[in-house]
């Protein structure tokens, strides 16, 4: 039986047969004796996007108490939940991402803690997920943002809008009215500043 363990872009952890490209973690939010979620959604601001295979090595998932494992459709899922690129196991993409996000936010060099801070602040609003306006018009969004439309979640790519599902994406069969961003803004202004985030295949034409 699936675990609830699958990240929607709008940050909930929710039940899905579909593993995703990616693996994380928001600290231990479970209790490894029954592979259940605690009440809390996360313990600490250092949300990860990890690889889910590292130099051969193995966990059982919600097995330990090291910590939870999370799944995300792509990285764009990911980081319009709030998560960033892991500096252990996938630090050629954090170090690409911490300058992006230096540089798209007008800063200089930053520390993951810092950087996480910022994102924490963005990502949440009295614990649940925090939405922000659009910074731009919707079709000038960089590569790899997300928003929110009535109770669909859409990816922006290549000058398309895709419905994002838990298997994939798909197009947008409706105009999009009323958006709103997911992507945190200090992440949409990496991606403005060159990252590209790694996209899921149904995303392909």
């Amino acid at each position: 039986m699936p675990l609830q363990n699958r990240v929607t872009p709008e940050g909930d952890v929710i039940v899905d047969p579909h593993r995703g490209m990616f693996t994380g973690n928001r600290g231990i939010i479970h209790d490894p004796a029954t592979k259940t979620l605690l009440n809390k959604r996360w313990s600490n601001p250092a949300w990860l996007t990890c690889v889910c295979e590292f130099r051969g090595r193995r966990r059982e998932v919600m097995g330990g108490r090291s910590w939870t494992e999370l799944f995300f459709l792509d990285e764009a899922t990911a980081f319009a939940a709030g998560h960033r690129p892991c500096f252990f196991c996938r630090r050629d993409n954090a170090n690409r991402f911490r300058a992006a996000w230096a540089e798209g936010n007008g800063v200089g060099h930053m520390l993951a803690r810092d950087i996480d801070a910022v994102l924490h602040r963005e990502r949440l609003e009295r614990g649940r997920k925090r939405l922000h306006a659009l910074p731009m018009p919707m079709e000038k969004l960089p590569d790899g943002a997300m928003v929110r439309s009535g109770a669909e979640s859409y990816l922006i790519t290549q000058g398309r809008t895709l419905r994002w599902s838990p298997a994939g994406y798909r197009e947008a069969s409706d105009r999009i009215k009323d958006a709103m961003l997911l992507t945190p803004p200090s992440t949409l202004r990496a991606l403005g500043a060159g990252y590209r985030p790694v996209l899921h295949p149904t995303c392909v034409r």
